[in-house]
């Protein structure tokens, strides 16, 4: 037997309507497990399948081949359906796409996937939606990166001289990118805007401290300045501490010099981007225990 809260506990794991949980259930006799997998054979995702519905969820894949390289983030509703087979099998697709064709834009790729989008969405039973790519065509050094299961994807672009394989250096800048999310790359790319606002808000807190208000000015201009080392430190990639403190100890910049040296060539950073599954897309809130208790209390 089983209770509201395993309906709710498997409503939570895969995203199925409340009764497609509840027949789980009662076909494997309350084993958790065995019903996932019940759902799963079923090809149950959500009950519904209108397009119009958020797909906040999804992954990010990353492929090279050759001296091309794409990124791209696919959306659907539920974590449970961006693990299965038949989603990851449409992301390839939609990545195969974009490797064999030029494509100028996004609403392009949406607009020639159409019908296997629409395919896939009957099979799977939840909205999906291809949200963006990145494509990079270079015959210097690419590497990727994928955190978390697709969660988060990055590409990393490198200029390599001395016929060096930068492969694995790429890929720990691409995880320190995954890991930190810096606002700019180099502390070159921080605008005067930006840098003025930071400095306002550090002339501003120590005014409000006494110990520090009273310092003359060119005092608190150093001081300033030394805030504004740290605010690159803590916001530029190459200007960063390298988080693989067991490989090299000091900036990105310098791990990046460093270990191309140590292979006899050199390496320089020349660009990134990086995808977070679903960043900006506001989620709909599930109650789902208010909402299985309703529908339980309504069999009743």
């Amino acid at each position: 037997m089983f209770t509201g809260s395993d309906v709710v506990a498997l409503r939570q794991k895969t995203g199925a309507g409340i009764l497609d949980c509840k027949k789980a259930l009662t076909e494997t006799d309350g084993d958790m497990d065995k019903a996932v997998d019940y759902l799963r054979e079923k090809g149950i995702a959500t009950a519904a399948k209108k397009a119009g519905r958020i797909a906040a969820e999804g992954v990010c894949y990353a492929e090279v081949k050759g001296n091309t390289a794409v990124l791209v983030e696919v959306n659907c509703e539920s974590d449970f359906v961006s693990k299965g087979e038949m989603f990851l099998a449409f992301v390839k697709e939609v990545a195969a796409y974009i490797f064999e064709h030029d494509v100028k834009d996004v609403e392009e790729v949406i607009e020639a996937m159409k019908g296997k989008t629409t395919e896939a969405i009957q099979k799977i039973g939840e909205n999906i939606k291809i949200r963006r790519y990145e494509k990079y065509v270079s015959d210097q050094a690419i590497s990727t990166y994928i955190h978390m299961g697709g969660k988060i994807g990055v590409l990393v672009n490198l200029a390599v001289d001395g016929g060096i394989d930068a492969t694995e250096i790429g890929k720990n800048v691409a995880m320190q990118i995954a890991a930190l999310n810096p606002r700019f790359w180099d502390k070159s790319q921080v605008t005067d805007e930006v840098l003025a606002e930071e400095k306002k808000i550090a002339l501003a807190l120590m005014d409000t401290d006494p110990k520090m208000a009273s310092k003359p000015e060119a005092v608190k201009e150093k001081i300033v300045m030394g805030k504004m080392n740290k605010f690159y430190e803590e916001n530029c990639l190459l200007q960063m501490e390298f988080v693989r403190g067991d490989i090299f100890q000091g900036s990105v910049e310098k791990y990046i010099a460093d270990a191309a040296k140590k292979l006899g060539g050199s390496v320089k950073f020349v660009d990134a981007v990086r995808f977070q599954t679903g960043e900006g897309i506001e989620k709909k809130q599930e109650d789902f225990a208010a909402e299985v208790a309703a529908q339980m209390n309504m069999g009743k």
